[in-house]
């Protein structure tokens, strides 16, 4: 069947509600588009702003024009900007939302949605016994509405949006960068209560500050992501930004050197016996001790003894002992240490356990390595860590290997082991943990998709223990 365009015309123009409701559906359908270009450059304009790192920063302040300089300035206030965005596209939201139900009104009726809840519930009897055919009616539309709408808004006005910023963040950030500006003027009256709200949650909160709340997992994804998109050597500068993240965390036990490693004194042998041990050892500062290690009397500076290398067996070499000696608890972290190494103007510190006892060493290059990883001079001929990589999912490691240095070698988060180690500080204390004894050569243990395997035992600890690493794990 054909339709005179003569008569369609004539029909518009004797029914002026009908001509203004298509009208109104045109425009309401142009807006829509309209207003979803506005929140797809919106919420683009989130992620650009704030995934700009350092070396954007510096290129913005190299070029200092007047989008730059506004970039700048916008960047300078955070919240402000943040507050902006997110007023901006609630507003947006909210009217996409209003037009999408009134263009859905219009192409599904009332009555067509009625028909097809009788349609449902004749089908369905048992729904009969819940809702209406009008509630059922009203049930439908709330369902399209949102699950069409949300599509919207999910798809073109934020997933795809902020794909494409993180990629070109530069060009998008100085597209938005007059908008905003003009937005965080014109929604000043809206975002400032917000802004000053926040802040006195802050302060409210007292020492559960922002950074405090955020979870670690969160802290290492921004670190990821704003380091290791254009960075040469991103790796190591993510290892050492997520080290100075737990700097705070780390206690002295975790990075001393225990007492059956430490090198020292007695105070009682003769000069020439030092000199052999000083020379042997390599070391700039040795403790000195009176019959045991729980009785440090000082520490011998190697320098002291530069002027008396000539002297006999017989000098006093006592004479040229330091009394002057650090001691600090096992659980004492190590940025607190730091702070009192800068204050005392020391280098080394002996480590006493909960009893008073001397159960390790522990020196200020051992907390610098904490962060920037192993510290190796021109006197330094072995390892520190002392571990054989069979392949590329299997490591043999010292049973006194200290677990943060074991999770370095292997490439894994020095805080896996965290819910089973217990007081555990090396391998083999977590393998104790494990088991609860030590086990025989040979025995295997298993946490989560890790494998140990005991390679070599004594009477009194676990010397050598094999790590089998999981089989998705990649370098």
């Amino acid at each position: 069947m054909e339709i005179d365009p003569d008569s369609f015309i004539q029909f518009l123009l004797f029914s002026p509600v009908l001509a203004v409701t298509i009208a109104g559906i045109y425009f309401a359908l142009f807006f829509v588009i309209i207003l979803l270009a506005c929140s797809a450059l919106v919420s683009s304009s989130e992620v650009a702003f704030f995934s700009l790192n350092i070396n954007d920063v510096k290129k913005l302040e190299q070029e200092n024009s007047q989008t730059a300089n506004r970039i700048l300035d916008l960047r300078s206030k955070p919240r402000e900007l943040l507050a902006t965005i997110l007023i901006s596209n609630n507003f947006i939201n909210i009217g996409i939302i209003i037009l999408s139900d009134f263009i859905l009104a219009f192409f599904l009726s009332e009555p067509t949605r009625i028909n097809w809840s009788e349609g449902i519930l004749s089908g369905l009897p048992f729904l009969a016994a819940f809702f209406s055919a009008y509630s059922l009616a009203k049930v439908i539309n709330f369902s399209i509405a949102v699950i069409g709408v949300t599509f919207l808004l999910v798809l073109f006005g934020e997933v795809a949006p902020k794909v494409y910023a993180k990629i070109n963040k530069m060009k998008l950030a100085k597209l938005m960068s007059r908008s905003l500006a003009g937005l965080m003027i014109f929604f000043k009256p809206f975002s400032s209560p917000l802004v000053r709200g926040t802040n006195l949650i802050e302060r409210k909160l007292g020492s559960r500050s922002i950074n405090s709340i955020t979870s670690r997992e969160e802290i290492d994804q921004a670190i990821e992501l704003a380091v290791k998109e254009d960075e040469k050597n991103a790796g190591k500068e993510i290892d050492i930004l997520k080290s100075i993240v737990k700097f705070g965390d780390v206690s002295v036990k975790q990075i001393m050197r225990p007492r059956v490693d430490v090198i020292a004194i007695d105070f009682r042998i003769d000069f020439h016996e030092l000199l052999a041990i000083v020379k042997d050892s390599g070391y700039s500062r040795i403790p000195v001790f009176d019959e045991d290690f729980d009785n440090i009397t000082g520490i011998l500076y190697g320098k002291d003894l530069l002027g008396h290398l000539d002297e006999d067996v017989e000098y006093e070499w006592q004479a040229l002992i330091r009394t002057n000696v650090m001691y600090v608890p096992e659980a004492k972290k190590i940025n607190d240490l730091l702070r009192e190494f800068q204050l005392e103007r020391m280098h080394m510190a002996i480590v006493v356990d909960e009893y008073g006892g001397s159960s390790g060493l522990v020196t200020l290059e051992d907390i610098m390595e904490e962060v920037i990883g192993e510290i190796k001079d021109e006197f330094d001929d072995e390892v520190e860590v002392n571990f054989q990589k069979i392949d590329d999912f299997n490591y043999s490691f010292d049973g006194k290997t200290l677990l943060n240095d074991a999770c370095r070698v292997l490439g894994i988060d020095t805080e896996t082991f965290n819910t089973v180690k217990g007081d555990a500080d090396s391998v083999a204390g977590l393998l104790l943990e494990l088991t609860g004894r030590i086990p025989r050569v040979g025995a295997e243990v298993a946490f989560e998709d890790y494998k140990f395997r005991i390679i070599s035992v004594n009477k009194r600890r676990i010397e050598t223990i094999q790590i089998t690493l999981p089989p998705e794990y990649t370098v």
